[in-house]
């Protein structure tokens, strides 16, 4: 028999077998070759078709020309589309098969930078004769897969589809026939790349005791792939408990409870059922200090006093927001203030909430962000989105019930303004970020050709809580709305929902109440899938907003000499006004006189050179550049250098990158950085400064 017809029967039996749709790139060199792919050992073949000009020989296009036997397979280029029915962006079926347990063994690696060990995966079969379960993976070099099942060990097939950019990869495991419902245990040895999106690596220098390595995670939104195969999607919760070796001489914490400590080697344990995005390590020489009777903030020994009296309110928020939400069910929050590199202001990993060392002003000022991290105990770790498209369920929950602890701490004044002052950075954010793309506006997003770090904003955030503020303002108020919030939590707890469920539990709260007709005037689809800016604006007290909106008119209009002679520009606000003031000033649509003199009254008057405040100082720098003043670029940059928080970093290269003179500095400036940045960073502004296609 011909080459070229044994390679058609492999090619045939791929397609009967399913298993053509992972990339080899060229499987017609020999049938053994094709053979040995179809049995398990390497990738198997793709199934788009090849052109004849691919073959690898010329004696296969002579026999293949002769025998008239074209090729039936292409590799080409395709369109992301929804990876799955239930989440737009996982592989994974949990309407098939869901995680149940994950037994995790790590070794950390310092030198190679990369997490060694085996995952073990307990799975509940939901459908009986499966043939195979799909698990997301990124860039995970996977050494063996095997079941295990009544004390014996069968080794399993598997295969690794070709990277679909920016989503990652498809793990497929081939089952024994006849497979039941139930319980199934399978382990999978491997690898993490060196450069695992999901993980940053520091080496001594690049930490404040400049003497040991750091490592750490960020896997939200779908970076938990490149940490470990699993199904990576919201849609799934599980528990896990994990052994971590590492140096002795380092710490090593995750999101759960240490179960044991030895020498070089960590155990932990979490209880409580989570999303994979939710897994965490972090590994460094940390420190300690308590912050209450099951709090406590670790850091680096140089800032852990610093960050101790930061957050010494974080046993009164935590207490604030279980009188709002019901029992804290995880048993220990503690926090870990991070190196400058990471990407987030806080990260919501349970028992052990990452916050940005941006946060450290002094004067406890920026301490709501703990605030916001304690909610999502309940908003988005209790009661998760089932997909990223949901991502409003998360966040405009959570910003909803940070801006009630931040109310009853300091006031309902306060709690107006921060959300009136949100709505700025909601604006700055369409007019800038999301200017190109209207579409990601929405509430509810579709994330069938996009993925959710290039649909991250302030959007979910800030759309999605003013949603929530107007309806309990429609429905009466506080007192009527926030026992369904703690109904809503205790009906879902533990679950992955979809808006359709929140919109269900709402009406099905007050259907038998005389709200039920209150809830008839709601636009559902307005509010949902409406673009740009909320339809409704609540009611808030605007006490404290107009003094910034008044002082933003000011330095706008004036010019400086009649703003040197002004008292009112003279006038004491809090530090969050002062906040809100000079976003307000960045969004003015015109500023009359914006030169260096301006800069530096603006500077003298309200003590801008000295300040500590990391929201103050970024948006000095967005003033300046909108000054263009370029004999001040070099501390542009390096306030962009000290920190590569998203929020921070984003808009001060998007500026940049909009000013001729001196983009090519910031391009060449972000070159020599990126390496030092998380890969959910350094992805996003390659983007914004136009290196990288869109």
């Amino acid at each position: 028999m011909s080459i070229a017809k044994r390679v058609q029967q492999w090619a045939t039996f791929a397609r009967t077998w399913h298993i053509y749709d992972c990339t080899w790139q060229n499987p017609f060199e020999s049938a053994q070759l094709v053979k040995t792919h179809l049995m398990g050992l390497h990738k198997p073949i793709y199934h788009p078709m090849i052109s004849r000009r691919t073959l690898c020989t010329t004696q296969l296009q002579k026999e293949f020309q002769q025998t008239q036997l074209l090729p039936i397979y292409q590799v080409r280029k395709r369109n992301m589309g929804r990876l799955s029915s239930v989440d737009p962006s996982s592989y994974s079926e949990p309407e098939l098969i869901t995680t149940e347990h994950s037994a995790i063994h790590w070794k950390v690696d310092f030198d190679a930078t990369k997490l060694r060990g085996s995952v073990l995966h307990r799975f509940n079969v939901l459908s009986s004769n499966i043939e195979n379960i799909l698990l997301d993976v990124r860039d995970i070099d996977v050494k063996n897969a095997t079941l295990l099942a009544g004390g014996s060990e069968q080794p399993i097939n598997y295969f690794i589809s070709d990277p679909v950019p920016d989503m990652g990869q498809k793990l497929t495991l081939e089952l024994p026939a006849g497979t039941a419902k139930g319980s199934l245990n399978v382990r999978i040895d491997y690898e993490t790349a060196s450069n695992a999106s999901g993980l940053q690596w520091l080496n001594p220098n690049q930490t404040l005791g400049k003497q040991h390595p750091y490592m750490f995670s960020q896997c939200q939104a779908i970076h938990a792939r490149s940490v470990m195969p699993c199904q990576d999607t919201p849609a799934v919760k599980f528990t896990y408990d994990a052994v971590v070796e590492h140096p002795k001489e380092l710490t090593a914490l995750m999101s759960a409870l240490i179960d044991k400590n030895e020498p070089g080697k960590t155990h932990f344990k979490q209880e409580v059922p989570i999303p994979a995005y939710l897994v965490a390590i972090a590994i460094g020489k940390l420190v300690s200090r308590r912050l209450g009777e099951n709090s406590n903030v670790w850091a680096e020994e140089a800032i852990v006093d610093a960050c101790a009296e930061e957050f010494s309110e974080t046993s009164t928020m935590l207490k604030t927001a279980s009188d709002l939400c019901g029992p804290y069910v995880w048993k220990q929050y503690d926090l870990l203030v991070m190196p400058p590199s990471f990407p987030f202001g806080g990260m919501e990993n349970p028992c052990l909430t990452f916050v940005t060392p941006t946060l450290l002003a002094g004067d406890k000022s920026l301490a709501n962000v703990v605030a916001h991290e304690i909610a999502h105990s309940w908003t988005g770790n209790l009661v998760t989105n089932k997909n990223f498209e949901h991502f409003w369920l998360n966040e405009g929950f959570t910003v909803f019930v940070e801006s009630k602890i931040v109310g009853r701490m300091q006031g309902a004044k306060e709690l107006d303004f921060r959300m009136l002052s949100n709505l700025t950075e909601l604006q700055e954010c369409l007019r800038t970020q999301l200017a190109g793309t209207p579409e990601l506006t929405r509430l509810v997003v579709d994330l069938s050709n996009c993925g959710p770090d290039d649909a991250f904003s302030s959007v979910p955030y800030i759309k999605g809580s003013t949603f929530l503020r107007y309806l309990e303002d429609l429905l009466g108020g506080p007192t009527v709305f926030e026992p369904f919030l703690r109904d809503y939590l205790k009906k879902f707890a533990y679950k992955s929902i979809v808006t359709d469920d929140f919109k269900s539990a709402l009406y099905d709260y007050f259907k038998d109440t005389d709200k039920k007709d209150k809830l008839g005037v709601v636009d559902w689809d307005l509010w949902l899938k409406s673009e740009g800016m909320p339809p409704i604006i609540p009611k808030f007290d605007e006490s404290l907003s107009n003094v910034t909106k008044d002082l933003a008119n000011q330095w706008s209009s004036k010019t400086v000499d009649e703003l040197a002679k002004s008292k009112d520009i003279n006038q004491p606000i809090s530090i969050h006004q002062l906040i809100e003031f000079l976003g307000k000033l960045i969004e003015s649509k015109t500023i009359v006189e914006l030169n260096e003199r301006k800069i530096e009254l603006l500077e003298n008057t309200y003590n801008l050179k000295n300040s500590k405040n990391a929201e103050v100082r970024f948006r000095l720098n967005r003033l300046i550049i909108r000054a263009r003043l370029i004999q001040r670029l070099d501390e542009i940059i390096e306030f962009a250098n000290s920190n590569f928080r998203m929020k921070f970093c984003r808009p001060i290269y998007r500026d940049l990158g909009a000013w001729p003179e001196a983009k090519p500095a910031a391009v060449k400036n972000f070159l020599n950085v990126k390496d030092q940045m998380m890969a959910v960073c350094s992805h996003t502004i390659e983007k914004d400064l136009g290196l990288k296609e869109t």
